[in-house]
């Protein structure tokens, strides 16, 4: 498996693939990465420039493991990257994405379904019904017509 490209905290939307490409790893190697803190080193050595500076404090303090909470818990250290160098306005974005989102008559459903996802898992817990209701909104007359006689 390719190990994630290197994180450097210039641009805001590179941060969720860096996050979801270290996860892969540890997903897929779970007899390597099975405790925290091999995670979080493991990612650490990714990061360079801004983000490198960023983490640098905590990891000339790793001996010092009771103070370092940013490098004990996987958790922490994701919520530090997407606070530090993530996109402020990310939820808000992917709302008016999401609002404005349409598949076009003739277009393709699998690239609409794909998209829709992937909006739906920056926003967070709309609810089912919220996300019925937008989905169902991006799709074309002809497409609804058919659900409307075969539900």
């Amino acid at each position: 498996m390719k190990a994630p490209d290197c994180f450097d905290g210039t641009q805001p939307f590179k941060v969720r693939s860096f996050i979801q490409s270290c996860q892969l790893i540890f997903h897929n190697d779970l007899a390597n990465f099975s405790q925290e803190r091999k995670k979080l080193l493991y990612t650490t050595s990714f990061l360079i420039g801004r983000a490198a500076k960023c983490i640098e404090p905590y990891l000339s303090n790793l001996p010092n493991q009771d103070s370092n909470y940013l490098l004990k818990f996987w958790n922490l250290f994701e919520y530090q990257l997407f606070t530090s160098f993530g996109d402020p306005n990310e939820v808000r974005k992917a709302e008016a994405e999401l609002d404005s989102l349409r598949i076009k008559e003739g277009g393709h459903v699998s690239l609409y379904i794909a998209n829709f996802r992937s909006l739906v898992s920056r926003i967070g817990d709309w609810g089912e019904r919220g996300l019925i209701h937008h989905f169902r909104k991006g799709l074309p007359s002809s497409i609804l017509d058919h659900l409307a006689f075969h539900p």
